[in-house]
């Protein structure tokens, strides 16, 4: 951000606070708009040349800029307990979130048991949900588009492809915790 950009944003800030008193017409308060974001773009752009055009010679500022690009946050966030208190330690963020999940998966029945659970067209009634065995992931697994980027869990699918015997097992056991409908002690 150089002087002239700043100047720009200013202008721009300050013809709005003009265009919402009626100061400013609502069209040269657009040019304005466009004039900021046009030289706000020009300038990205050229930071972004020049660090991949020095990202031999200086490798920290391309991957700090990159980095500060990423916008997953790292760390869970504080959590309220039961006692309405704030908690801010890691092991009682994860009590919390446990204690949360164990009373959400009960085997207790609920208006929602009667209801129709439908998968892909098929609808279960009183039937018994499928059963999601070894082999059945490890063909899941074997399928998978290693072209296709990563998903929320952030594993790329050819290393699930790749390590699909390793996989298979612990995927298959996460099933059976979800048709037994209770939270493994782990």
């Amino acid at each position: 951000m150089n002087k002239e950009i700043l100047d720009k944003l200013k202008h721009k800030k300050e013809a709005y606070r003009g265009w919402k008193q009626g100061q400013v017409v609502w069209e040269e308060y657009r040019e304005i708009v466009q004039a900021a974001r046009d030289q706000v773009r020009k300038a990205k752009v050229v930071i972004e040349l020049n660090l991949a055009r020095d990202i031999k010679s200086n490798k920290n500022s391309y991957y700090g800029y990159i980095n500060g690009k990423r916008k997953t946050s790292e760390n869970v966030g504080p959590g309220w307990k039961e006692t309405r208190d704030l908690d801010t330690c890691d092991m009682e963020k994860a009590m919390v979130l446990n204690d949360f999940f164990a009373s959400v998966f009960t085997n207790k029945s609920s208006r929602h048991s009667a209801q129709v659970t439908e998968s892909k067209g098929r609808a279960w009634k009183n039937e018994e949900v499928p059963t999601v065995g070894e082999d059945w992931v490890r063909d899941h697994l074997r399928n998978l588009n290693v072209l296709k980027s990563m998903g929320p869990d952030e594993v790329h699918p050819e290393v699930l492809r790749e390590l699909v015997d390793a996989v298979a097992k612990p995927l298959s056991i996460t099933g059976k915790s979800w048709q037994a409908r209770a939270v493994p002690t782990d």
